[in-house]
Protein backbone atom coordinates (compact mmCIF):
# COMPACT_ATOMS: atom_id res chain seq x y z
CA UNK A 1 0.00 0.00 0.00
CA UNK A 2 1.41 3.39 -0.97
CA UNK A 3 1.63 6.28 1.48
CA UNK A 4 -1.06 8.13 -0.47
CA UNK A 5 -3.42 5.12 -0.34
CA UNK A 6 -2.77 4.73 3.37
CA UNK A 7 -3.44 8.42 3.98
CA UNK A 8 -6.78 8.29 2.15
CA UNK A 9 -7.77 5.05 3.91
CA UNK A 10 -6.90 6.66 7.26
CA UNK A 11 -9.17 9.62 6.57
CA UNK A 12 -12.08 7.38 5.61
CA UNK A 13 -11.44 5.27 8.72
CA UNK A 14 -12.01 8.35 10.91
CA UNK A 15 -15.53 8.80 9.51
CA UNK A 16 -17.39 8.44 6.22
CA UNK A 17 -16.29 11.09 3.75
CA UNK A 18 -16.87 12.26 0.21
CA UNK A 19 -14.00 13.29 -2.08
CA UNK A 20 -14.29 17.03 -1.51
CA UNK A 21 -14.32 16.50 2.26
CA UNK A 22 -11.14 14.45 1.95
CA UNK A 23 -9.48 17.28 -0.01
CA UNK A 24 -10.56 19.78 2.65
CA UNK A 25 -9.06 17.66 5.47
CA UNK A 26 -5.82 17.17 3.49
CA UNK A 27 -5.49 20.96 3.22
CA UNK A 28 -6.47 21.65 6.85
CA UNK A 29 -3.94 19.16 8.21
CA UNK A 30 -1.18 20.15 5.81
CA UNK A 31 -0.94 16.55 4.64
CA UNK A 32 0.69 17.48 1.34
CA UNK A 33 3.64 18.62 3.44
CA UNK A 34 4.41 15.05 4.46
CA UNK A 35 2.81 12.71 1.95
CA UNK A 36 2.36 12.68 -1.79
CA UNK A 37 -1.35 13.15 -2.46
CA UNK A 38 -2.29 15.19 -5.49
CA UNK A 39 -5.76 16.71 -5.75
CA UNK A 40 -6.36 14.87 -8.99
CA UNK A 41 -5.41 11.51 -7.47
CA UNK A 42 -7.96 11.47 -4.63
CA UNK A 43 -10.75 9.87 -6.68
CA UNK A 44 -8.32 7.50 -8.35
CA UNK A 45 -7.14 6.36 -4.91
CA UNK A 46 -10.68 6.07 -3.58
CA UNK A 47 -11.62 3.87 -6.57
CA UNK A 48 -8.52 1.73 -6.05
CA UNK A 49 -9.26 1.27 -2.33
CA UNK A 50 -12.85 0.38 -3.19
CA UNK A 51 -11.75 -2.24 -5.75
CA UNK A 52 -9.50 -3.75 -3.09
CA UNK A 53 -12.47 -4.05 -0.71
CA UNK A 54 -11.03 -1.63 1.85
CA UNK A 55 -13.85 0.90 1.46
CA UNK A 56 -17.31 0.98 -0.07
CA UNK A 57 -19.22 3.90 -1.55
CA UNK A 58 -22.80 4.95 -1.39
CA UNK A 59 -24.48 7.80 -3.24
CA UNK A 60 -26.27 10.03 -0.76
CA UNK A 61 -28.52 13.02 -1.28
CA UNK A 62 -27.23 16.11 0.50
CA UNK A 63 -29.48 18.29 2.65
CA UNK A 64 -31.00 21.12 0.64
CA UNK A 65 -30.77 21.27 -3.12
CA UNK A 66 -27.20 20.15 -3.57
CA UNK A 67 -26.35 17.23 -5.82
CA UNK A 68 -26.04 13.71 -4.48
CA UNK A 69 -22.51 12.81 -3.41
CA UNK A 70 -20.61 9.58 -3.33
CA UNK A 71 -19.73 8.94 0.32
CA UNK A 72 -17.04 6.42 1.23
CA UNK A 73 -17.19 4.10 4.23
CA UNK A 74 -14.45 1.85 5.55
CA UNK A 75 -15.13 -1.88 5.52
CA UNK A 76 -14.17 -4.24 8.34
CA UNK A 77 -11.32 -5.47 6.09
CA UNK A 78 -10.29 -1.83 5.61
CA UNK A 79 -10.33 -1.19 9.38
CA UNK A 80 -8.13 -4.21 10.00
CA UNK A 81 -5.77 -3.25 7.18
CA UNK A 82 -5.55 0.32 8.48
CA UNK A 83 -4.74 -0.89 12.01
CA UNK A 84 -2.04 -3.26 10.74
CA UNK A 85 -0.50 -0.61 8.50
CA UNK A 86 -0.56 1.94 11.34
CA UNK A 87 1.31 -0.41 13.65
CA UNK A 88 3.77 -1.27 10.88
CA UNK A 89 4.69 2.33 10.11
CA UNK A 90 4.82 3.31 13.79
CA UNK A 91 7.18 0.47 14.64
CA UNK A 92 9.46 0.23 11.59
CA UNK A 93 11.87 2.98 10.54
CA UNK A 94 11.87 3.51 6.79
CA UNK A 95 14.62 4.95 4.69
CA UNK A 96 14.04 8.11 2.74
CA UNK A 97 15.95 9.14 -0.32
CA UNK A 98 16.17 12.93 -0.48
CA UNK A 99 17.57 14.18 -3.79
CA UNK A 100 20.05 16.44 -2.00
CA UNK A 101 22.09 13.35 -1.20
CA UNK A 102 22.57 12.74 -4.92
CA UNK A 103 23.65 16.33 -5.31
CA UNK A 104 26.18 15.94 -2.51
CA UNK A 105 27.44 12.71 -4.07
CA UNK A 106 28.22 14.70 -7.22
CA UNK A 107 29.72 17.71 -5.49
CA UNK A 108 33.15 17.08 -7.01
CA UNK A 109 31.75 17.76 -10.49
CA UNK A 110 31.00 21.44 -9.80
CA UNK A 111 32.94 24.44 -8.54
CA UNK A 112 32.86 25.03 -4.80
CA UNK A 113 31.41 28.51 -5.24
CA UNK A 114 28.55 27.05 -7.29
CA UNK A 115 28.00 24.38 -4.64
CA UNK A 116 27.96 26.99 -1.87
CA UNK A 117 25.51 29.15 -3.84
CA UNK A 118 23.24 26.18 -4.53
CA UNK A 119 23.33 25.01 -0.91
CA UNK A 120 22.63 28.56 0.31
CA UNK A 121 19.61 28.65 -2.00
CA UNK A 122 18.57 25.26 -0.57
CA UNK A 123 18.77 26.70 2.97
CA UNK A 124 16.69 29.68 1.86
CA UNK A 125 14.08 27.23 0.62
CA UNK A 126 14.17 25.43 3.96
CA UNK A 127 13.65 28.77 5.75
CA UNK A 128 10.62 29.48 3.58
CA UNK A 129 9.29 26.00 4.29
CA UNK A 130 9.73 26.52 8.04
CA UNK A 131 7.90 29.82 7.90
CA UNK A 132 5.07 28.23 5.91
CA UNK A 133 4.70 25.27 8.30
CA UNK A 134 4.79 27.47 11.38
CA UNK A 135 2.10 29.74 9.98
CA UNK A 136 -0.03 26.74 8.90
CA UNK A 137 0.25 25.28 12.39
CA UNK A 138 -0.89 28.57 13.92
CA UNK A 139 -3.74 29.00 11.40
CA UNK A 140 -5.07 25.53 12.08
CA UNK A 141 -4.76 25.70 15.86
CA UNK A 142 -6.19 24.08 17.87
CA UNK A 143 -5.98 20.65 16.30
CA UNK A 144 -5.77 17.08 17.51
CA UNK A 145 -2.60 16.08 19.35
CA UNK A 146 -1.43 13.85 16.49
CA UNK A 147 -1.80 16.68 13.95
CA UNK A 148 0.17 19.04 16.19
CA UNK A 149 2.87 16.39 16.53
CA UNK A 150 3.06 15.98 12.74
CA UNK A 151 3.65 19.72 12.36
CA UNK A 152 6.24 19.60 15.17
CA UNK A 153 7.95 16.62 13.56
CA UNK A 154 8.16 18.32 10.16
CA UNK A 155 9.42 21.58 11.66
CA UNK A 156 12.02 19.80 13.79
CA UNK A 157 13.31 17.77 10.85
CA UNK A 158 13.60 20.83 8.62
CA UNK A 159 15.34 22.81 11.37
CA UNK A 160 17.84 19.98 11.82
CA UNK A 161 18.43 19.69 8.07
CA UNK A 162 18.92 23.45 7.77
CA UNK A 163 21.43 23.48 10.64
CA UNK A 164 23.31 20.56 9.09
CA UNK A 165 23.45 22.16 5.63
CA UNK A 166 24.56 25.50 7.10
CA UNK A 167 27.37 23.71 8.93
CA UNK A 168 28.38 21.98 5.70
CA UNK A 169 28.39 25.31 3.84
CA UNK A 170 30.65 26.74 6.54
CA UNK A 171 33.01 23.77 6.16
CA UNK A 172 33.07 24.25 2.39
CA UNK A 173 33.81 27.96 2.79
CA UNK A 174 36.66 27.25 5.19
CA UNK A 175 38.05 24.62 2.85
CA UNK A 176 37.69 27.13 0.02
CA UNK A 177 39.84 29.59 1.97
CA UNK A 178 42.55 26.95 2.38
CA UNK A 179 42.67 26.03 -1.32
Amino acid sequence: MTNAEFAILSLVSELPRHGYDIEKIIIERGMRDWTEIGFSSIYYLLNKLEKEGLIISQTEQQPGRGPARKVYYITSFGKETCKKKTLEVLSTPHRCYPPILLGLANLSSIKKTNAINALTKYCDGLSERLQYLRSRREEQSPHPLFVDFMFTYSITMIEAEKKLIESFIQNLEEKNDQD
